[in-house]
């Protein structure tokens, strides 16, 4: 029996992680958080995608046959070659999926202006896998993009809610709906940010909703093992939860309560092959 894995370069991956077990608490989840080399928003699509498919690899190799990139740099710049290019060779069986898609599915349901805005890393926004994947469901819809380069940082050093982050947080968001007046819905395209909902709610206007990733993965993942009982049934049913890091996992333990809102045990792991 497989479990389900979930990937991202840090932390932020969390934040899906609790939004699914918390949809399918019964199934069995690894956790693999690259924190040795995040964060990836700045590096080049090569870098991404050989970092990614190494902890793919690593996912399948401790027992998982279906991996979700809980992480927007890594889905933007690594999920279609790896499924296209590597998935045949690791496994036919074996499936990779993102975060971009499902949301781009559903995310025009929350504009009734038809304007919505971006936030994100800046190689997800450079990527533009929204763009062109909310065009594919939402034709008519007008969406504009702003990179927060310096978010992740803040967030990963626990460094946020200092006068200074506020002041950087508050320029973005300005920048954002500066673009276009008519915005009234903005994606938070990056898994760390929705730990800046409460600072963010200060500088958008309350006629703005601002949309997390969590419950959309979630509803699409689980709506995706119903179309698929084939991986379905393979799935192990113990509600077992593992975490590990390719960094320090004191360090990831200590950070990963203000993101998956529970205190955890985390081991590490070495992805790269020798």
């Amino acid at each position: 029996m497989a479990s389900i894995g979930i990937f991202d370069s840090g932390y932020g991956g969390l934040t899906v992680f609790k939004s699914i077990a918390a949809r399918m608490p019964e199934y069995n989840y690894i956790y693999l958080g690259d924190n040795a080399r995040a964060p990836y928003g700045n590096r080049s699509f090569e870098t991404v995608y050989e970092y990614t498919l190494e902890c793919v690899e690593w996912l399948f190799a401790a027992g998982c046959e279906l991996v979700i990139l809980a992480c927007n740099t890594a889905s933007a710049k690594a999920l279609r070659t790896i499924q296209q290019h590597d998935l045949p060779r690791l496994g036919a069986h074996k499936r990779v999926l993102g975060v971009i898609r499902p949301t781009a599915e559903v995310v025009g349901q929350y504009s009734r202006s038809k304007h919505i805005g971006i936030l994100g890393t800046m190689g997800t926004v450079q990527s533009e896998s929204y763009l062109i994947e909310i065009k594919n469901f939402a034709p008519d819809m007008e969406v504009t993009q702003h990179a927060c380069p310096l978010w992740v940082p803040l967030v990963e050093a626990n460094a946020y809610q200092t006068e200074a982050a506020q002041l950087i947080i508050r320029s973005d968001v300005s920048q954002l709906l500066e673009q276009d007046e008519q915005i009234d819905a903005i994606l938070l395209a990056c898994t760390h940010y929705p730990i800046l909902t409460p600072i963010l709610q200060q500088f958008v206007p309350d006629s703005v909703s601002i949309i997390s990733q969590g419950e959309l993965v979630a509803d699409s993942l689980a709506d995706y093992l119903q179309r698929h009982p084939e991986m379905e049934t393979r799935m192990d049913k113990k509600g077992a939860e593992l975490f590990f890091t390719t960094g320090d996992a004191g360090d990831f333990e200590a950070h990963a309560s203000l993101f998956f809102g529970k205190e955890i045990k985390a081991g590490t792991c070495n992805v790269v092959k020798k």
